[in-house]
């Protein structure tokens, strides 16, 4: 497939535009938003997850390309938003069965509606100044991702909460992070997560708390392996991504692990050789939390996949299986 860039940063090509989008901002009415962009999207022929909520936007949407441009502009119309954090893609076919626009409490769940983001976090700094950031001793380096995210790829000293869901970081941070904060004294806190997101709401946590100098990874950590050359890296190992590709490295080069099929965790390519790795069915972490007809159904639903595949016609697992390359 042919693409090219157009001004706007959108990609014109034959298939599907997809856009994964984000911003911060107080929307006074997220109701009405809400009804806006439904509309917006039924009539441009776009599929895919927005949620609002007070605090901002955030989603994933496809569809032809000026149905994708009109929901983005609207977005963008909105006061504050109008340079929201946008990555695009392409997809062949289309990778939402359905729409869905719904408000949330919050745009990233972290169970603390009350941090405002759009005017309380902390300072972007952009891929090619994040070296000399972390590499400063004076720079406390957290990642706010999950545990099994930081497991397969992190920059160099960072500190991994391991934590099992975003929703957990507010109470690392008041059960460690403080603590870690005041033995280290630190003259800043640095920040990162996958796409820019986690780690900006995060930031405003901290700023909440009382911590002065407080800095996040603009774009994530996809953008830095996107623009810093590997040879000039702090980067170690694979990062995550909720998509098929499951993980990737410098260049955005697709990684080498897999995804279970039973448990949705990274699988790497000594976990892929044991023997309680089964293709689209369980790996070790989850091999024995599976009831024997739990790993038969989903032996089923690879085996039907594998049938579709044969024919050449879609499953109904196929959106599932083989997502949008999302950055966010």
């Amino acid at each position: 497939m042919t693409e090219t860039t157009k001004p706007d940063g959108t990609m014109a090509a034959s298939g599907i535009q997809v856009a994964a989008v984000y911003g911060f901002s107080r929307i006074a009415d997220p109701e009405g938003l809400r009804a806006d962009l439904e509309q917006v999207c039924r009539a441009g022929g776009v599929r895919g997850t927005l949620l609002i909520a007070h605090e901002g936007v955030n989603g994933t949407i496809a569809g032809p390309n000026e149905g994708v441009g009109a929901v983005l502009e609207l977005i963008r119309a909105q006061p504050g938003l109008a340079a929201p954090e946008i990555k695009y893609a392409r997809a062949d076919l289309m990778p939402f069965h359905r729409l869905k626009v719904r408000l949330k409490a919050e745009i990233v769940t972290m169970g603390r509606p009350d941090i405002d983001p759009a005017n309380g976090a902390g300072t972007y700094v952009a891929a090619e100044d994040w070296n000399a950031l972390i590499a400063d001793p004076d720079t406390l380096v957290i990642d706010t991702r999950n545990a099994y995210e930081g497991e397969i790829g992190a920059f160099a000293h960072a500190v991994q909460p391991n934590t099992s869901g975003f929703r957990d970081f507010p109470a690392w941070f008041e059960a460690e992070g403080r603590a870690l904060i005041a033995e280290r004294k630190p003259t800043r806190v640095a920040m990162y997560c996958t796409g820019g997101i986690r780690c900006e709401k995060a930031s405003a946590l901290l700023k909440a708390d009382g911590v002065d100098d407080v800095r996040h990874l603009h774009g994530g950590i996809l953008r830095y392996l996107e623009t810093v050359p590997e040879a000039q890296s702090l980067w170690h190992g694979e990062c995550f991504v909720f998509d098929e590709r499951v993980s990737v490295g410098h260049g955005l080069a697709v990684g080498d692990h897999v995804l279970c099929r039973g448990c949705r965790m990274p699988v790497s390519p000594a976990g892929q050789a044991s023997s309680r790795f089964v293709e689209g069915v369980c790996c070790d972490r989850c091999f024995d939390d599976r009831t024997p007809e739990q790993q038969a159904s989903y032996a089923e639903r690879r085996r039907q996949m594998e049938i579709a595949d044969r024919r050449g016609a879609a499953h109904i697992g196929e959106a599932a299986r083989q997502p949008p390359r999302r950055t966010l």
